[in-house]
């Protein structure tokens, strides 16, 4: 005798008792209520609590609006300190910005005072091998001609419902980097990212909505540009960079384009913080462990954590 299949008949005499979500919707009001409403039918208030609803409600309802006006009040009382103080803070950016730029400036004519001093101190062929080092690794000003990578953030949507933006559409600190290294690839001989010149050390990241290059926000449309070879522009165009991007300004939006350029100037990248190596912690004089090893000291190796932020 063949066994049973899932296909075949249950028995006959199996009862199925109703599931939750039938009986809710079969009955969506909740018996008590029911019967509360029933003896009400069948008992009817009496006049003194009929009249004693009456102002009870009244009470409750001036409290309630008396409570919304005080809530009010306080909150438009706190808006001009809450005003003052943001701009108090948009004003102390500002003149922090001010303060920045006029150091970099003030930094930029040093460097160069210290530059031809040098050049006058050193032979002819020592100064013109320094510059051309200082120009390979990014600390030297750059001319030359090269292309222009242009990525721009695309127009946002409002959300009909909520009013958020509902465009896909924001250029990333990935993106900047795929595009940095496809013209390195290139044959690229300098880079900079909106006027900030990248160096071996450069880092391109984001922090929220910001895209750092090197600790200093940049912001849309970002120009990624580049001195090198005249066949450069045609090789990054070949790069799964370039095609990556156009397939995502295809698809969400975001402005895409590279184009030639003449007589580029690239500034100079800041001087690096210099490191110098510390020896480690001596071994204890009790000799415990290993002979010849050496304690971690305080500034060992750290990894760096990832960059916050999604890739495409």
């Amino acid at each position: 005798m063949s066994a049973p299949t899932r296909e075949g008949r249950e028995p006959a005499g199996r009862a199925y008792a109703p599931d939750f979500l039938t009986e809710l919707f079969r009955n969506p009001l909740d018996p008590g209520y029911g019967d509360a409403a029933a003896r009400r039918r069948e008992v009817p208030l009496s006049r003194w609590r009929r009249l004693l609803a009456r102002p009870v409600s009244l009470v409750v309802i001036v409290v309630i609006g008396f409570l919304f006006a005080v809530a009010y009040r306080e909150t438009m009382a706190e808006e001009p300190g809450r005003a003052k103080a943001r701009a108090g803070l948009i004003s102390e950016i500002k003149q922090r910005e001010a303060e920045t730029d006029r150091l970099t400036a003030r930094a930029d004519q040093l460097r160069e005072e210290v530059s031809r001093q040098r050049d006058a101190a050193l032979s002819g062929s020592q100064a013109s091998r320094l510059r051309n080092l200082e120009a390979g690794t990014g600390l030297g000003r750059v001319r030359g001609d090269g292309v222009v990578v242009r990525l721009a953030d695309a127009a946002q949507d409002k959300d009909a419902v909520t009013g958020a933006d509902a465009g896909p559409s924001r250029v990333l600190y990935s993106d900047l980097q795929k595009v940095a290294n496809a013209l390195w690839a290139a044959g690229a001989e300098a880079v900079a990212v909106n006027g900030q010149r990248l160096t071996a050390t450069s880092t391109i990241r984001s922090a929220g909505e910001a895209i750092l290059v090197d600790y200093r926000p940049v912001t849309s449309p970002y120009e990624v540009t580049a001195i090198g070879p005249g066949s450069m522009r045609d090789r990054f165009e070949g790069s799964r960079a370039a095609g990556l991007m156009r397939e995502v300004a295809r698809t969400t939006g975001l402005s895409f384009g590279v184009k030639d350029a003449e007589g580029v100037t690239l500034p100079a990248a800041p001087q690096p913080r210099l490191r110098y190596a510390e020896p480690s912690v001596s071994p204890s004089p009790s000799g415990s462990g290993v002979a010849g090893s050496t304690s971690p000291g305080p500034s060992g190796s750290r990894t760096s954590p990832s960059p916050s932020g999604g890739g495409r």
